[in-house]
Formats: structure tokens, C-alpha cells, sequence
């Protein structure tokens, strides 16, 4: 086949130069592209904005990677679409995605800020067809192996193809002969976006046997593939947004009367004028009455802590009507403890992915490393768009803090395609960053 000669990124992963367009002619090397599948949960899904919508799907990182494939053999992509650009109508209470907007807050202070957006979303139904795309909002691990997880998850069950059967069935049906598999992250990150109060960390043997089995149940197709590592999610904008020492006192008499307070309630707390930790719940403080402690540094605040509570009643410090003590509700904070727990447990996981990957010859996705580039002075910057971890104005994650953008999505799948290239020996092209859009202001 005659080859042809493509503008494609020269990708210098998880280095700090600014990556640039160089020609390459596009080649399979020893992969066969022609059907294409991609497992996973949300990421993989192209959710963003809070929502499952239609152009956060048309910018999935799958779809974004299967258009590069189908420059070297690859064949269609299918995707169980939504109809609408608002989401879809899950749950009773499901709310559209989000987009930025004006806002007014308790003190009647005007700015931008994520806010709902006003249209219908698609109500659940089955697509009716089969979809190239697995990839599944909140699924964790060994939700792949769970008998009529349909039942369970709705997400699944708009394109199951049965609703008694396993995610690992619909393998064989597809007839893949490549695949991406990026699963993983919710084993942890379901845990850390309640605080570590209504979920928990997957054990390691759990997570384990349901990697083995799916990676397994994906070779077991004659596919080939890659899979990907799981990142620091505690690095993500949901946790880092909000700093533990938030707590702002404009001048040395607040402070003043706040620290007479906290001696008549026993608290050994000292403010002084700017900067200040937040306080939150801990349960062994010796105080009798007041089981508070103020916040450490390495501490998390979530996103979705009620900024007009901290605000105007004084959550955070001292209760603005009770005049008590007033601590950030546990479901909004990481403690030392629970980011440990994270840590440790994201370590142990992508040990677990790099056995897997090696005894099985998959190339691994170091979205990992990918992500502590962005988080890092100077991020990544890319022909010159410049792209950092940062909530909103760092372009590469969306509104919830937690998704990419269109331009993370097509980082993500340049971090795929590279993995591809070196397992495969391949030249797919990879996607030009500078033609998708980040946050989109109003």
C-alpha cells in the first residue's frame, strides 16, 4: 500500500520541551488495527463537564486514538452516542454538565464560576447497537466481572448486550484485533471523592484477579494491545483547588478576636493575619468538647467543599450564627491518612498493571507520568498552547475537576499512541493538540 505522509506530533513524553509537529509517513508496524476496542470507565467514555454529553464523546480519548489508527489500517469506530450536549438522565437528580458562567455569591460578589447549563438531557434507553467503546462511568476493577452489572450500572446498560452477563463478555462478540485498556483509577478515586466516608479502596488480591481476568479475556480474543498505569489522582484539580490553608483573616484585630475564642474553647489554635489552616473533624484531639484540629499541610480540601459556607457562615473556623467551633464536614476533606492510603494503594495497583503488562507483553501508558508533567512547572507545552493541572485556566482538565477537556483528551491519546509506537514498532500520527479547545469561556 502506497504510504503516505502525514503531519504528526513528535511526541517527547515526560520531558520538559516544548513538543512540536514533525512528518512521519503512517505505519501499523506489527499491530492490526482493523477492530478496534477500548476498555474502561469514565475517562475512557469521554465523560467531562460532570456529564456524559455528546461532544464530550466526539472527544473521547478513544475516538480521538481510533481517528489516528485509521491513518495506518484501522477501521470505524463506534461509540453508544448520546443525543444530547447536556447528558443523560441516569439518575432521578442527575444534573446536566456543567459550563462557565456568572455567578453571585453570598456577598454578592459577581464571578466566573462552573455552573449548571439549562437544556434536556437524553433520557436512559438502550442504543440498540454494538459499540466499540466500553468504556463505562464508575466502574471499578472487578465491576468488568459482575454478572448483570447491567442491572447496576445504567451507564453499562444503554449498550450491553445482555443484561445478565459480564462486561468481560462482550469481548468475543466484538472480534477485536487491538485494544486499549485504561481501568483502575475508580479502585481509588471513588474513595477519595467522598472524603474516604461512603466508599473504600479495592483490595490489592481483588484488584489483582480482576486485572488478570480482564486483561486475560481481552488476549484470549488473538487481540494485542496496551494498557495504562493509573496516575496520582490526588494531584487533580477536584484536590488541589481549594489550598488547606484557604482561610483568609484580613486584619491582626479578627485574628485577635478569633484567637480569644478559640483559648475560651480550650483550642490551642493560633491565627495571625492572611493566610490561615482551615478546621476540620478528628475524633482524638484531647479536647472534651471539640473534637477539631486545624488542617496540615498535604491535607486536601475537595472541590465541591460549599465555598458560600465558608464564606458567610464561617465553615472552616468559627460557626458565623453559633459563634462555635465550625470544622469542615469530614466528606469534604483528605486527611494525612486517607492521602496515604491513596498513595499507597496507586503505588501497589501500577505495580500490579507493570506485572501484568510484562508477563503478557502489553505495552504500558505512563498516564502517570503524563499527569506529573502537568502538574509541574512548566506543564506541557505544546507548538506553544501551554497546558497545566490547573482548575480552568490550565486548559487540560473540565469543569469537574476531575475529566479532561477536549485538548487533555487528546494529550491522553498521544500518551496512548506513543506507548503503541514503541510496543509495535508502529508510526501512527499523533493528534494535534493545538486543534482542540480547553474551558470554554463565556
Amino acid at each position: 500500500m502506497k504510504k503516505i505522509l502525514f503531519l504528526i506530533l513528535s511526541l517527547a513524553l515526560f520531558t520538559s520541551c516544548e513538543r512540536k509537529i514533525s512528518q512521519y509517513a503512517a505505519d501499523k508496524g506489527s499491530a492490526n488495527f482493523t477492530t478496534y476496542i477500548s476498555v474502561g470507565n469514565s475517562l475512557v467514555a469521554g465523560y467531562a463537564d460532570g456529564a456524559l454529553y455528546h461532544d464530550g464523546q466526539m472527544y473521547s480519548m478513544p475516538n480521538l486514538i481510533a481517528g489516528q489508527l485509521q491513518l495506518a489500517g484501522g477501521g470505524k469506530f463506534v461509540q453508544p452516542v448520546v443525543q444530547s450536549n447536556y447528558g443523560v438522565a441516569i439518575y432521578p437528580g442527575v444534573t446536566p454538565k456543567l459550563v462557565l458562567g456568572y455567578k453571585t455569591d453570598c456577598q454578592g460578589v459577581t464571578g466566573l464560576a462552573p455552573m449548571l447549563s439549562q437544556g434536556g438531557m437524553d433520557p436512559v434507553a438502550p442504543v440498540g447497537y454494538a459499540v466499540n467503546n466500553l468504556g463505562i462511568p464508575g466502574a471499578k476493577s472487578f465491576h468488568l466481572l459482575v454478572p448483570g452489572y447491567a442491572a447496576m450500572n445504567p451507564y453499562y446498560a444503554r449498550f450491553a448486550s445482555s443484561m445478565t452477563g459480564a462486561v468481560v463478555g462482550e469481548f468475543s462478540n466484538l472480534h477485536p484485533t487491538f485494544f486499549t485498556l485504561e481501568l483502575g483509577d475508580n479502585d481509588v478515586l471513588l474513595y477519595a471523592l467522598s472524603g474516604g466516608t461512603t466508599d473504600s479502596i479495592t483490595n490489592p488480591a481483588t484488584f489483582y484477579f480482576a486485572m488478570k481476568t480482564v486483561l486475560g479475556s481481552l488476549l484470549a480474543t488473538g487481540a494485542s494491545g496496551v494498557m495504562a498505569n493509573i496516575p496520582d489522582i490526588t494531584s487533580i484539580p477536584y484536590f488541589t483547588t481549594v489550598p488547606y490553608n484557604g482561610l483568609v483573616i484580613a486584619r491582626q484585630s479578627l485574628a485577635d478576636s478569633i484567637n480569644m475564642a478559640m483559648g475560651l474553647y480550650g483550642l490551642p489554635f493560633h491565627y495571625v493575619p492572611g493566610q490561615n489552616p482551615f478546621l476540620i473533624n478528628d475524633p482524638s484531639s484531647p479536647n472534651p468538647y471539640f473534637k477539631v484540629r486545624q488542617m496540615l499541610p498535604g491535607e486536601l480540601v475537595l472541590l465541591t467543599v460549599p465555598q458560600d459556607s465558608m464564606k458567610c457562615m464561617g465553615m472552616g473556623i468559627i460557626n458565623s450564627q453559633t459563634h462555635l467551633p465550625y470544622p469542615i464536614p469530614d466528606q469534604f476533606v483528605l486527611t494525612a491518612a486517607k492521602v496515604t492510603s491513596i498513595k499507597t494503594a496507586t503505588d501497589v495497583f501500577n505495580t500490579i498493571i507493570d506485572t501484568l503488562a510484562a508477563n503478557h507483553h502489553v505495552g504500558v501508558v505512563d498516564i502517570e507520568g503524563e499527569l506529573n508533567q502537568l502538574s509541574s512547572e512548566p506543564g506541557i507545552i505544546w507548538d506553544g498552547v501551554h497546558l497545566n493541572s490547573t482548575f480552568v485556566s490550565g486548559g487540560a482538565f473540565s469543569l469537574d475537576g476531575v475529566h479532561l477537556t477536549p485538548r487533555g483528551y487528546a494529550i491522553a491519546a498521544n500518551a496512548f499512541i506513543s506507548a503503541i509506537n514503541r510496543q509495535f514498532g508502529s508510526k501512527v500520527p499523533y493528534v494535534d493538540i493545538t486543534k482542540y479547545k480547553g474551558v470554554v469561556f463565556p
